[in-house]
């Protein structure tokens, strides 16, 4: 089996936790992304949790925002994790779109504070058919609507909170928070 060189986007927020899930899979090398350079070699690319309009400052200040949009619409895989589904929406109520790929409109910190953080089960038809996954929630946003391409994955509390477009995954969940690499 082949291993899939997966880059985290290493600017600010869960990039460690990222790098520790991809290392406990077998086909995957994880490595961290701050360069074009290092963006250039990644063949799938996660876009972490954090502070979305941080990560929007940074993209622009290290000059990745329009490679990394380029890489994107060409077909690379991304999966945006909370922040990361900011980063990808078209649409932000209350803010500013960033990169602008994908047919989803999202509300910010939606689910409330860092008080309100909580964890909840679902399943995912397309990730997990049968068993549900623990989803940790931490000041997330949620999607407001889907259009074009997009479609629903997940929704949680009446809320979409994961959605999936061709190349494009996001979801308001983090993943790398729980010892699941379904």
């Amino acid at each position: 089996m082949r291993t899939k060189k997966i880059g985290v986007l290493a600017l600010q927020g869960s990039v460690e936790e990222h790098l520790h899930t991809l290392s406990q899979i077998e086909a995957a090398e994880g490595f961290p992304v701050r360069t074009k350079e290092e963006l250039s070699r990644a063949e799938a690319i996660i876009l972490p949790g954090g502070e979305s309009t941080t990560l929007r400052k940074l993209l622009r200040e290290f000059e990745l925002e329009d490679p990394l949009r380029r890489r994107i619409t060409d077909g690379m895989p991304v999966w945006g994790t909370c922040a990361g589904m900011i980063l990808l929406a078209r649409e932000v109520e209350g803010g500013e779109s960033t990169l602008s790929v994908m047919d989803i409109s999202v509300r910010r910190n939606a689910y409330g504070r860092q008080s309100d953080s909580f964890s909840a089960e679902a399943v995912i038809p397309e990730v997990s058919p049968s068993d549900p996954l623990r989803l940790v929630f931490i000041r997330a946003p949620w999607v407001e609507r889907v259009w074009g391409d997009a479609h629903i994955l997940c929704e949680v509390g009446g809320h979409i909170a994961a959605v999936r477009q061709h190349n494009m995954l996001a979801t308001s969940f983090h993943p790398e928070l729980t010892n699941s690499t379904a």
